[in-house]
């Protein structure tokens, strides 16, 4: 084993979009190209240096054992610029599981490409499957009330978790009766049509009903 002196790169990213660090150490000979010391994080923007160290690294002696570059990301940070491409690269970075503890693992940039490759075919398919469950409901429900085999109908949406519901606008003119005491000094200044808008409530003992809005259109007050 030699020793090499290297330098350790600091980055960060956008916090208000990527929320990444990442670090970088390189011995001399495999540094940045002409001094410009620029890297891009994964999630493709450019990031900011902000610190460089220097440090001694123990390596190989054999010429062909060559050192891997470690990318670390960690919690904290922001988004960086762009490092020569290197598919061997190894990056730590936050694996995340819902609302579950996330975890840090470190793989290949080539692993990772065709993660995020997969990732995104993923998304497409599920757009695709859910475009086409959408005209399935559609069909169902535009034949639904007609069809001689509603079973079989029924069987394909409850297969699809399609609900065989539609929701509609119910419109009403409603009238009630209310009896109010006003104070004598108040009577002049009454104003049915406030009172109630203020003071009426309307609301619905079903869970699938959902009044949305209510208006009170005209009032009448008998004084006798």
């Amino acid at each position: 084993m030699t020793d090499l002196v290297s330098s350790k790169y600091t980055f960060v990213c956008d916090p208000d979009e990527c929320d990444c660090l990442i670090e970088l150490t390189s011995s001399d000979g495999f540094g940045f190209p002409s001094g410009v010391m620029e890297l891009t994080c994964p999630c493709g923007r450019k990031t900011t240096l902000v610190s460089v160290e220097h440090a001694t690294l123990n390596t190989p002696t054999k010429e062909s054992e060559q050192m891997e570059e470690t990318t670390t990301i960690g919690s904290d940070a922001f988004h960086s610029p762009a490092v020569e491409y290197n598919p061997n690269m190894l990056v730590t970075y936050k694996r995340i599981h819902g609302y579950s503890d996330p975890e840090y693992t470190t793989d290949k940039v080539t692993s990772i490409e065709w993660d995020l490759h997969n990732g995104r075919q993923s998304q497409k398919t599920v757009a695709v499957l859910n475009d086409k469950i959408d005209n399935v409901r559609s069909y169902i429900k535009e034949r639904f009330a007609d069809s001689d085999d509603q079973e079989a109908l029924t069987d394909i949406a409850e297969f699809l978790d399609i609900s065989l519901t539609q929701t509609v606008t119910i419109s009403a003119t409603i009238q009630v009766d209310v009896e109010v005491e006003l104070p004598l000094d108040e009577v002049n200044d009454f104003d049915a049509h406030y009172f109630l808008q203020d003071e009426l409530c309307i609301d619905s003992n079903n869970g699938n009903v959902s009044i949305e809005s209510w208006t009170v259109d005209n009032t009448d007050v008998n004084w006798d």
